[in-house]
Protein backbone atom coordinates (compact mmCIF):
# COMPACT_ATOMS: atom_id res chain seq x y z
CA UNK A 1 0.00 0.00 0.00
CA UNK A 2 1.43 3.38 -0.84
CA UNK A 3 2.20 5.70 2.04
CA UNK A 4 -0.68 8.16 2.50
CA UNK A 5 -0.47 11.66 3.98
CA UNK A 6 -4.18 11.66 5.07
CA UNK A 7 -5.13 12.27 8.69
CA UNK A 8 -4.79 9.11 10.39
CA UNK A 9 -8.45 7.52 10.97
CA UNK A 10 -7.63 4.42 13.24
CA UNK A 11 -5.88 3.49 16.79
CA UNK A 12 -3.83 0.54 17.64
CA UNK A 13 -4.16 -0.81 21.24
CA UNK A 14 -1.44 -3.94 22.23
CA UNK A 15 -3.14 -5.84 24.84
CA UNK A 16 -0.45 -7.67 26.44
CA UNK A 17 -2.71 -10.92 28.42
CA UNK A 18 -2.06 -13.59 30.65
CA UNK A 19 -2.41 -16.45 28.06
CA UNK A 20 -2.03 -14.17 24.61
CA UNK A 21 -0.72 -10.84 23.14
CA UNK A 22 -3.20 -9.22 21.10
CA UNK A 23 -3.16 -6.07 18.31
CA UNK A 24 -6.23 -4.56 17.82
CA UNK A 25 -7.28 -1.66 15.34
CA UNK A 26 -10.04 0.32 16.64
CA UNK A 27 -11.80 3.33 14.08
CA UNK A 28 -13.25 6.40 15.32
CA UNK A 29 -16.71 4.89 16.39
CA UNK A 30 -15.02 2.19 18.84
CA UNK A 31 -15.37 -0.64 16.54
CA UNK A 32 -12.89 -3.33 15.83
CA UNK A 33 -11.24 -3.22 12.23
CA UNK A 34 -8.61 -6.09 12.58
CA UNK A 35 -7.12 -8.31 15.40
CA UNK A 36 -3.53 -10.18 15.61
CA UNK A 37 -3.14 -12.52 18.33
CA UNK A 38 -0.81 -15.02 19.35
CA UNK A 39 -0.62 -17.67 22.52
CA UNK A 40 2.50 -17.42 24.68
CA UNK A 41 3.64 -20.66 26.57
CA UNK A 42 2.40 -20.93 30.02
CA UNK A 43 5.47 -22.68 32.34
CA UNK A 44 4.61 -24.14 35.34
CA UNK A 45 8.38 -25.32 37.19
CA UNK A 46 6.68 -26.56 39.87
CA UNK A 47 3.56 -26.62 41.85
CA UNK A 48 2.73 -23.05 42.88
CA UNK A 49 5.20 -21.49 40.48
CA UNK A 50 3.65 -19.59 36.66
CA UNK A 51 6.15 -18.02 34.17
CA UNK A 52 5.98 -16.27 30.89
CA UNK A 53 9.24 -15.55 28.48
CA UNK A 54 9.33 -12.08 28.00
CA UNK A 55 11.38 -12.79 25.03
CA UNK A 56 8.77 -14.80 23.39
CA UNK A 57 6.14 -12.06 24.24
CA UNK A 58 8.21 -9.07 22.85
CA UNK A 59 8.63 -11.29 19.61
CA UNK A 60 4.98 -12.15 20.13
CA UNK A 61 3.75 -8.09 20.04
CA UNK A 62 5.56 -7.33 17.13
CA UNK A 63 4.05 -10.32 14.98
CA UNK A 64 0.82 -9.42 16.29
CA UNK A 65 1.04 -6.18 14.95
CA UNK A 66 1.94 -6.93 11.71
CA UNK A 67 -0.82 -9.12 11.73
CA UNK A 68 -3.59 -6.73 12.43
CA UNK A 69 -2.18 -3.68 9.89
CA UNK A 70 -1.45 -6.37 7.35
CA UNK A 71 -4.98 -8.00 7.99
CA UNK A 72 -6.78 -4.35 7.35
CA UNK A 73 -4.22 -3.15 4.19
CA UNK A 74 -3.13 -0.56 6.56
CA UNK A 75 0.41 1.27 7.35
CA UNK A 76 1.63 3.50 10.05
CA UNK A 77 0.82 6.38 8.90
CA UNK A 78 -2.90 5.22 9.15
CA UNK A 79 -2.48 5.00 12.92
CA UNK A 80 -2.88 8.14 15.54
CA UNK A 81 -1.83 6.47 18.27
CA UNK A 82 -0.52 2.91 19.85
CA UNK A 83 -2.19 2.06 23.23
CA UNK A 84 -0.66 -0.31 25.74
CA UNK A 85 -3.03 -2.65 28.05
CA UNK A 86 -1.72 -5.64 29.98
CA UNK A 87 -1.36 -7.99 32.44
CA UNK A 88 -0.77 -5.97 36.02
CA UNK A 89 1.28 -7.53 39.23
CA UNK A 90 3.09 -9.95 36.24
CA UNK A 91 7.05 -8.55 36.95
CA UNK A 92 10.12 -8.35 34.39
CA UNK A 93 13.82 -7.63 35.56
CA UNK A 94 15.78 -6.97 32.78
CA UNK A 95 19.15 -5.86 31.95
CA UNK A 96 19.43 -2.07 30.59
CA UNK A 97 22.41 -2.34 28.54
CA UNK A 98 21.19 -5.85 26.81
CA UNK A 99 17.83 -5.86 27.07
CA UNK A 100 17.60 -9.15 28.37
CA UNK A 101 15.46 -10.59 31.19
CA UNK A 102 17.42 -11.88 34.09
CA UNK A 103 14.63 -14.83 34.95
CA UNK A 104 11.65 -15.47 33.22
CA UNK A 105 8.69 -13.22 34.03
CA UNK A 106 6.94 -14.30 37.38
CA UNK A 107 3.06 -14.33 36.86
CA UNK A 108 0.26 -12.32 38.60
CA UNK A 109 -0.91 -15.87 39.52
CA UNK A 110 2.26 -17.57 41.51
CA UNK A 111 2.37 -18.04 45.08
CA UNK A 112 6.30 -18.80 45.30
CA UNK A 113 6.73 -15.44 47.46
CA UNK A 114 4.15 -16.70 50.38
CA UNK A 115 7.39 -16.85 53.00
CA UNK A 116 8.52 -13.38 51.58
CA UNK A 117 5.11 -12.33 52.56
CA UNK A 118 4.76 -13.92 55.63
CA UNK A 119 8.24 -12.64 56.75
CA UNK A 120 7.31 -9.07 55.85
CA UNK A 121 3.89 -9.05 57.96
CA UNK A 122 5.43 -10.50 60.97
CA UNK A 123 6.05 -6.70 61.48
CA UNK A 124 2.40 -4.98 61.48
CA UNK A 125 0.47 -7.38 59.92
CA UNK A 126 -0.46 -8.27 55.77
CA UNK A 127 -2.04 -4.93 56.29
CA UNK A 128 1.46 -3.20 57.07
CA UNK A 129 1.21 -1.25 54.26
CA UNK A 130 -2.31 -0.69 53.25
CA UNK A 131 -2.95 2.53 54.44
CA UNK A 132 -0.16 4.01 52.06
CA UNK A 133 -0.21 1.84 48.72
CA UNK A 134 -4.28 0.71 49.44
CA UNK A 135 -3.18 -3.47 48.98
CA UNK A 136 -2.51 -5.93 51.40
CA UNK A 137 0.69 -7.92 51.56
CA UNK A 138 -0.28 -10.95 49.52
CA UNK A 139 1.62 -12.95 46.05
CA UNK A 140 -0.45 -11.20 43.90
CA UNK A 141 1.45 -8.05 43.31
CA UNK A 142 4.56 -7.24 41.64
CA UNK A 143 6.55 -5.85 44.52
CA UNK A 144 7.19 -9.73 46.36
CA UNK A 145 8.54 -10.95 42.89
CA UNK A 146 10.75 -8.59 42.42
CA UNK A 147 12.51 -9.23 45.83
CA UNK A 148 12.69 -12.67 44.93
CA UNK A 149 14.22 -12.19 42.16
CA UNK A 150 16.65 -10.31 43.54
CA UNK A 151 17.27 -12.82 46.44
CA UNK A 152 17.21 -15.82 44.18
CA UNK A 153 19.42 -15.30 40.56
CA UNK A 154 22.54 -15.30 40.84
CA UNK A 155 24.39 -12.10 40.71
CA UNK A 156 20.95 -9.79 40.41
CA UNK A 157 21.12 -8.03 43.76
CA UNK A 158 24.95 -6.59 42.79
CA UNK A 159 23.86 -5.68 39.43
CA UNK A 160 20.36 -4.11 40.60
CA UNK A 161 22.29 -1.90 43.05
CA UNK A 162 24.94 -0.96 40.07
CA UNK A 163 22.25 0.57 38.78
CA UNK A 164 22.20 -2.16 35.14
CA UNK A 165 18.70 -3.40 35.95
CA UNK A 166 15.44 -2.69 35.13
CA UNK A 167 11.48 -3.96 36.64
CA UNK A 168 8.20 -3.56 34.98
CA UNK A 169 5.37 -4.87 34.83
CA UNK A 170 4.60 -6.13 30.95
CA UNK A 171 3.53 -2.80 30.21
CA UNK A 172 6.76 -0.93 30.81
CA UNK A 173 8.94 -3.71 29.06
CA UNK A 174 6.21 -3.83 25.61
CA UNK A 175 7.00 0.19 26.10
CA UNK A 176 10.65 0.09 26.67
CA UNK A 177 11.12 -1.84 23.32
CA UNK A 178 8.86 -0.31 21.11
CA UNK A 179 11.17 2.75 22.07
CA UNK A 180 13.91 1.38 21.18
CA UNK A 181 15.30 -0.97 23.94
CA UNK A 182 19.08 -0.57 25.02
CA UNK A 183 19.20 1.91 22.44
CA UNK A 184 17.14 4.79 24.32
CA UNK A 185 13.71 2.84 24.95
CA UNK A 186 10.94 5.14 27.19
CA UNK A 187 11.59 3.11 30.86
CA UNK A 188 7.77 4.51 32.00
CA UNK A 189 4.25 3.26 33.54
CA UNK A 190 1.17 4.38 34.35
CA UNK A 191 -0.54 5.70 37.66
CA UNK A 192 -2.67 2.42 37.19
CA UNK A 193 0.48 -0.58 36.35
CA UNK A 194 2.13 1.56 39.48
CA UNK A 195 -0.46 0.94 41.72
CA UNK A 196 -0.38 -2.70 41.97
CA UNK A 197 2.91 -2.83 43.10
CA UNK A 198 2.65 -2.46 46.66
CA UNK A 199 5.48 0.43 46.26
CA UNK A 200 2.89 3.08 44.93
CA UNK A 201 1.98 6.15 47.15
CA UNK A 202 -1.88 6.42 46.31
CA UNK A 203 -1.71 9.73 47.34
CA UNK A 204 1.35 10.86 46.04
CA UNK A 205 1.46 9.03 43.15
CA UNK A 206 5.35 8.38 43.58
CA UNK A 207 7.46 5.36 44.70
CA UNK A 208 7.72 5.47 48.34
CA UNK A 209 11.42 4.82 49.11
CA UNK A 210 10.58 3.62 52.86
CA UNK A 211 8.93 0.86 50.99
CA UNK A 212 11.56 0.13 48.71
CA UNK A 213 14.16 -0.09 51.43
CA UNK A 214 11.84 -2.54 53.48
CA UNK A 215 11.45 -5.19 50.43
CA UNK A 216 15.58 -4.55 49.67
CA UNK A 217 14.67 -2.80 45.74
CA UNK A 218 16.76 -0.10 45.10
CA UNK A 219 14.21 2.68 43.33
CA UNK A 220 16.67 2.87 40.32
CA UNK A 221 15.17 -0.33 38.84
CA UNK A 222 11.64 1.10 39.23
CA UNK A 223 10.10 3.14 36.33
CA UNK A 224 8.67 6.59 36.14
CA UNK A 225 5.01 7.01 36.68
CA UNK A 226 3.34 9.05 34.42
CA UNK A 227 -0.74 9.33 33.58
CA UNK A 228 -2.46 6.67 31.87
CA UNK A 229 -3.06 9.31 29.07
CA UNK A 230 -0.02 10.86 27.59
CA UNK A 231 2.74 11.11 25.09
CA UNK A 232 5.55 8.70 26.43
CA UNK A 233 7.48 8.22 23.19
CA UNK A 234 7.25 7.64 19.90
CA UNK A 235 7.79 3.98 18.02
CA UNK A 236 11.27 2.97 16.99
CA UNK A 237 12.55 3.60 13.68
CA UNK A 238 13.46 0.23 13.86
CA UNK A 239 9.42 -1.49 14.52
CA UNK A 240 6.90 -1.49 11.85
CA UNK A 241 4.79 1.56 13.50
CA UNK A 242 8.09 3.76 13.39
CA UNK A 243 7.52 7.52 14.64
CA UNK A 244 3.76 7.07 15.47
CA UNK A 245 3.36 8.09 18.98
CA UNK A 246 2.79 5.92 22.09
CA UNK A 247 -0.08 7.65 24.13
CA UNK A 248 -1.78 5.33 26.46
CA UNK A 249 -1.29 3.05 29.30
CA UNK A 250 -3.79 1.13 31.58
CA UNK A 251 -3.57 -1.90 33.36
CA UNK A 252 -5.87 -4.61 31.76
CA UNK A 253 -9.07 -4.21 34.53
CA UNK A 254 -8.67 -0.55 34.60
CA UNK A 255 -8.36 -0.54 30.57
CA UNK A 256 -12.05 -2.45 30.46
CA UNK A 257 -13.57 -0.22 32.97
CA UNK A 258 -12.24 2.56 30.53
CA UNK A 259 -13.45 0.69 27.45
CA UNK A 260 -17.19 0.30 29.58
CA UNK A 261 -17.05 3.97 29.74
CA UNK A 262 -17.16 3.42 33.50
CA UNK A 263 -15.67 6.80 34.20
CA UNK A 264 -17.52 8.47 37.11
CA UNK A 265 -18.05 7.26 40.65
CA UNK A 266 -20.60 4.97 41.13
CA UNK A 267 -20.23 2.90 37.96
CA UNK A 268 -18.64 -0.53 37.56
CA UNK A 269 -17.83 -2.78 35.66
CA UNK A 270 -16.73 -7.10 36.23
CA UNK A 271 -14.41 -8.56 33.38
CA UNK A 272 -14.24 -12.29 32.45
CA UNK A 273 -10.96 -13.52 31.44
CA UNK A 274 -8.18 -15.93 32.82
CA UNK A 275 -9.34 -14.30 36.48
CA UNK A 276 -12.53 -12.17 36.92
CA UNK A 277 -12.11 -8.66 38.14
CA UNK A 278 -15.27 -6.18 39.66
CA UNK A 279 -13.86 -2.47 39.46
CA UNK A 280 -16.09 0.01 41.29
CA UNK A 281 -14.96 3.59 40.25
CA UNK A 282 -14.83 5.85 43.65
CA UNK A 283 -14.28 9.06 41.48
CA UNK A 284 -11.38 11.22 43.15
CA UNK A 285 -11.73 9.70 46.38
CA UNK A 286 -9.68 7.50 47.92
CA UNK A 287 -12.03 4.54 50.22
CA UNK A 288 -10.00 2.26 51.99
CA UNK A 289 -12.07 -0.89 51.98
CA UNK A 290 -13.41 -2.98 54.91
CA UNK A 291 -14.26 -6.37 53.04
CA UNK A 292 -11.61 -7.01 51.57
CA UNK A 293 -11.50 -4.93 48.51
CA UNK A 294 -8.29 -3.49 46.95
CA UNK A 295 -7.82 0.35 46.85
CA UNK A 296 -6.09 0.92 43.52
CA UNK A 297 -6.08 3.95 40.72
CA UNK A 298 -8.42 3.46 38.15
CA UNK A 299 -7.12 6.31 35.87
CA UNK A 300 -5.60 9.83 35.66
CA UNK A 301 -6.00 11.58 32.60
CA UNK A 302 -2.80 14.10 31.24
CA UNK A 303 -2.59 16.63 34.77
CA UNK A 304 -5.92 15.80 35.96
CA UNK A 305 -6.89 14.79 38.98
CA UNK A 306 -6.74 10.50 39.09
CA UNK A 307 -9.68 8.60 39.37
CA UNK A 308 -9.59 5.93 42.21
CA UNK A 309 -11.25 2.63 42.29
CA UNK A 310 -12.17 -0.70 44.36
CA UNK A 311 -11.62 -3.81 43.12
CA UNK A 312 -12.29 -7.38 43.37
CA UNK A 313 -9.75 -9.97 42.30
CA UNK A 314 -10.68 -13.33 41.57
CA UNK A 315 -7.92 -15.85 40.12
CA UNK A 316 -9.65 -18.05 38.81
CA UNK A 317 -12.53 -18.22 36.58
CA UNK A 318 -11.22 -18.78 32.86
CA UNK A 319 -8.53 -20.37 33.05
CA UNK A 320 -10.87 -23.20 34.98
CA UNK A 321 -12.20 -23.57 31.55
CA UNK A 322 -8.68 -24.10 30.81
CA UNK A 323 -7.72 -26.29 33.32
CA UNK A 324 -10.44 -28.51 32.30
CA UNK A 325 -9.46 -28.37 28.82
CA UNK A 326 -5.59 -28.87 29.04
CA UNK A 327 -4.86 -30.63 32.06
CA UNK A 328 -7.88 -33.16 32.45
CA UNK A 329 -8.94 -33.51 28.60
CA UNK A 330 -12.84 -33.13 29.39
CA UNK A 331 -13.27 -30.64 26.60
CA UNK A 332 -11.38 -30.10 22.94
CA UNK A 333 -12.10 -26.39 22.79
CA UNK A 334 -12.97 -23.88 25.25
CA UNK A 335 -16.36 -22.67 24.02
CA UNK A 336 -17.43 -26.63 24.58
CA UNK A 337 -17.66 -26.13 28.29
CA UNK A 338 -21.34 -24.22 27.36
CA UNK A 339 -22.77 -27.43 25.67
CA UNK A 340 -21.46 -29.92 27.83
CA UNK A 341 -22.84 -27.56 31.17
CA UNK A 342 -25.95 -27.56 29.34
CA UNK A 343 -26.40 -31.25 29.43
CA UNK A 344 -27.29 -31.60 32.17
CA UNK A 345 -30.46 -29.63 34.16
CA UNK A 346 -28.21 -28.47 36.91
CA UNK A 347 -24.70 -29.34 38.69
CA UNK A 348 -25.69 -32.34 40.63
CA UNK A 349 -24.59 -31.29 44.07
CA UNK A 350 -21.09 -30.15 42.74
CA UNK A 351 -19.51 -27.49 43.72
CA UNK A 352 -16.22 -26.65 42.28
CA UNK A 353 -13.78 -23.81 44.50
CA UNK A 354 -10.86 -23.03 41.90
CA UNK A 355 -8.70 -21.68 44.80
CA UNK A 356 -5.53 -22.84 42.53
CA UNK A 357 -3.71 -19.88 43.54
CA UNK A 358 -5.33 -19.73 46.86
CA UNK A 359 -8.35 -17.48 47.46
CA UNK A 360 -8.43 -14.08 46.55
CA UNK A 361 -10.58 -11.70 47.46
CA UNK A 362 -13.12 -10.96 49.32
CA UNK A 363 -10.94 -13.98 51.55
CA UNK A 364 -7.57 -13.40 50.64
CA UNK A 365 -6.76 -17.26 52.11
CA UNK A 366 -3.37 -18.05 50.46
CA UNK A 367 -4.03 -21.45 52.25
CA UNK A 368 -6.83 -22.24 50.66
CA UNK A 369 -6.31 -24.92 47.33
CA UNK A 370 -8.93 -25.97 44.79
CA UNK A 371 -11.38 -28.89 45.53
CA UNK A 372 -14.85 -30.05 44.34
CA UNK A 373 -17.07 -31.07 46.69
CA UNK A 374 -20.46 -32.70 46.45
CA UNK A 375 -19.67 -35.65 44.44
CA UNK A 376 -21.70 -39.10 44.53
CA UNK A 377 -21.73 -42.04 41.70
CA UNK A 378 -24.34 -39.89 40.06
CA UNK A 379 -21.84 -37.05 39.23
CA UNK A 380 -20.88 -36.61 35.77
CA UNK A 381 -18.53 -34.66 33.27
CA UNK A 382 -21.51 -32.44 32.47
CA UNK A 383 -22.26 -31.74 36.08
CA UNK A 384 -18.29 -30.99 36.47
CA UNK A 385 -18.41 -28.61 33.61
CA UNK A 386 -21.40 -26.55 34.72
CA UNK A 387 -19.58 -26.27 38.35
CA UNK A 388 -16.97 -24.92 36.76
CA UNK A 389 -19.41 -22.14 35.52
CA UNK A 390 -21.17 -21.53 37.87
CA UNK A 391 -17.91 -20.78 40.32
CA UNK A 392 -17.33 -17.60 38.08
CA UNK A 393 -20.83 -16.95 39.14
CA UNK A 394 -20.69 -17.29 42.53
CA UNK A 395 -17.24 -15.63 43.23
CA UNK A 396 -18.40 -12.48 41.10
CA UNK A 397 -20.87 -12.48 43.79
CA UNK A 398 -18.59 -12.44 46.67
CA UNK A 399 -17.15 -9.75 44.94
CA UNK A 400 -20.15 -7.70 44.87
CA UNK A 401 -21.60 -8.02 48.17
CA UNK A 402 -18.28 -6.44 48.95
CA UNK A 403 -18.37 -3.64 46.85
CA UNK A 404 -22.09 -3.27 48.04
CA UNK A 405 -20.76 -3.00 51.59
CA UNK A 406 -18.45 -0.97 50.69
CA UNK A 407 -20.18 1.80 49.11
CA UNK A 408 -23.50 1.88 50.96
CA UNK A 409 -25.18 2.35 47.45
CA UNK A 410 -26.02 -1.57 45.89
CA UNK A 411 -25.56 -1.58 41.96
CA UNK A 412 -28.75 -1.87 39.87
CA UNK A 413 -26.94 -3.26 37.13
CA UNK A 414 -23.38 -4.95 36.06
CA UNK A 415 -21.56 -4.35 32.76
CA UNK A 416 -19.67 -7.30 31.73
CA UNK A 417 -17.08 -7.91 29.46
CA UNK A 418 -14.53 -10.50 28.62
CA UNK A 419 -13.98 -13.32 26.54
CA UNK A 420 -16.23 -15.42 28.95
CA UNK A 421 -19.67 -13.04 28.40
CA UNK A 422 -20.23 -14.93 25.03
CA UNK A 423 -21.27 -18.04 26.92
CA UNK A 424 -25.19 -17.03 27.47
CA UNK A 425 -25.86 -19.97 29.99
CA UNK A 426 -22.83 -18.33 32.58
CA UNK A 427 -24.56 -14.94 31.92
CA UNK A 428 -27.55 -16.00 33.10
CA UNK A 429 -26.75 -17.88 35.68
CA UNK A 430 -25.19 -14.68 36.80
CA UNK A 431 -28.20 -12.66 36.64
CA UNK A 432 -29.86 -15.07 38.46
CA UNK A 433 -27.26 -15.29 41.79
CA UNK A 434 -26.56 -11.74 41.46
CA UNK A 435 -30.37 -10.93 41.82
CA UNK A 436 -29.38 -8.08 39.54
CA UNK A 437 -29.70 -7.36 35.68
CA UNK A 438 -26.45 -8.35 33.64
CA UNK A 439 -25.34 -6.24 30.73
CA UNK A 440 -23.09 -6.93 27.84
CA UNK A 441 -22.01 -4.23 25.51
CA UNK A 442 -21.68 -4.63 21.84
CA UNK A 443 -17.92 -4.47 21.87
CA UNK A 444 -16.82 -6.81 24.24
CA UNK A 445 -13.26 -6.26 23.62
CA UNK A 446 -13.04 -4.10 25.95
CA UNK A 447 -9.41 -4.12 27.46
CA UNK A 448 -8.15 -2.92 24.35
CA UNK A 449 -10.65 -0.51 23.64
CA UNK A 450 -10.41 1.26 26.81
CA UNK A 451 -6.16 1.66 25.72
CA UNK A 452 -6.97 3.08 22.69
CA UNK A 453 -9.36 5.38 24.44
CA UNK A 454 -6.44 6.93 26.52
CA UNK A 455 -4.23 6.69 23.51
CA UNK A 456 -6.69 8.43 21.37
CA UNK A 457 -7.43 11.16 24.18
CA UNK A 458 -3.62 12.13 24.20
CA UNK A 459 -3.43 13.00 20.63
CA UNK A 460 -6.82 14.44 19.98
CA UNK A 461 -8.13 11.44 18.22
CA UNK A 462 -11.29 11.61 20.64
CA UNK A 463 -11.66 14.75 22.01
CA UNK A 464 -13.11 14.32 25.82
CA UNK A 465 -14.73 11.67 27.53
CA UNK A 466 -18.12 12.31 26.45
CA UNK A 467 -16.85 11.52 22.65
CA UNK A 468 -15.81 8.05 24.04
CA UNK A 469 -19.15 7.40 26.25
CA UNK A 470 -21.34 7.77 23.03
CA UNK A 471 -19.81 4.74 21.14
CA UNK A 472 -21.29 2.37 23.98
CA UNK A 473 -24.12 0.88 23.35
CA UNK A 474 -25.92 -2.19 24.96
CA UNK A 475 -25.88 -5.53 22.60
CA UNK A 476 -27.63 -7.90 25.37
CA UNK A 477 -28.90 -7.98 28.97
CA UNK A 478 -30.07 -10.52 30.82
CA UNK A 479 -32.50 -10.44 34.05
CA UNK A 480 -32.55 -12.73 37.02
CA UNK A 481 -35.07 -15.51 36.56
CA UNK A 482 -34.06 -17.93 39.49
CA UNK A 483 -36.31 -18.11 42.41
CA UNK A 484 -35.32 -15.98 45.63
CA UNK A 485 -35.40 -19.17 47.57
CA UNK A 486 -33.41 -21.66 45.50
CA UNK A 487 -30.73 -18.89 44.89
CA UNK A 488 -30.26 -18.26 49.09
CA UNK A 489 -29.75 -22.48 48.88
CA UNK A 490 -26.94 -22.27 46.07
CA UNK A 491 -25.30 -19.55 48.21
CA UNK A 492 -25.39 -21.27 51.17
CA UNK A 493 -24.15 -24.40 49.55
CA UNK A 494 -21.50 -22.28 47.83
CA UNK A 495 -19.98 -20.70 51.01
CA UNK A 496 -19.72 -23.81 52.42
CA UNK A 497 -18.23 -25.07 49.15
CA UNK A 498 -16.03 -22.22 50.15
CA UNK A 499 -14.68 -23.41 53.98
CA UNK A 500 -13.73 -26.61 52.55
CA UNK A 501 -11.01 -25.01 50.44
CA UNK A 502 -9.05 -23.43 53.56
CA UNK A 503 -6.55 -24.09 56.06
CA UNK A 504 -5.12 -26.76 52.92
CA UNK A 505 -1.33 -25.50 53.04
CA UNK A 506 0.64 -26.14 56.10
CA UNK A 507 4.43 -26.67 56.51
CA UNK A 508 3.90 -30.24 54.62
CA UNK A 509 1.70 -29.08 51.64
CA UNK A 510 2.94 -26.40 49.28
Amino acid sequence: MSEQTDTPQYVISIDQGTTSTRAIVFDHSGSIVSTGQLEHEQIFPQAGWVEHDPTEIWDNTREVIGQALSKANLTRHDIAAVGITNQRETAVVWDRHTGKPVYNAIVWQDTRTQAIVDQLAAEGGVDRFKATVGLPLATYFSGTKIKWILDNVDGARERAERGDLLFGNTDAWVLWNLTGGAHGGVHATDVTNASRTLFMDLEKLSWDKEILDIFGVPASMMPEIKSSSEVYGTVHSSQLLREVPIAGILGDQQAATFGQAAFAAGEAKSTYGTGSFLIFNTGEEIVHSKNGLLTTVGYRLGDAAPHYALEGSIAVTGSLVQWLRDNLGMIRTAPEVESLARSVEDNGGVYIVPAFSGLFAPYWRPDARGTIVGLTRFANKGHIARAALEATAFQTRGVLDAVNADAGVPLSELKVDGGMVANDALMQFQADILGVDVVRPKVIETTALGAAYAAGLAVGFWKDLDECAANWGEDKRWSPQMDPAERDRQLRLWKKAVTKSMDWVDEDVK
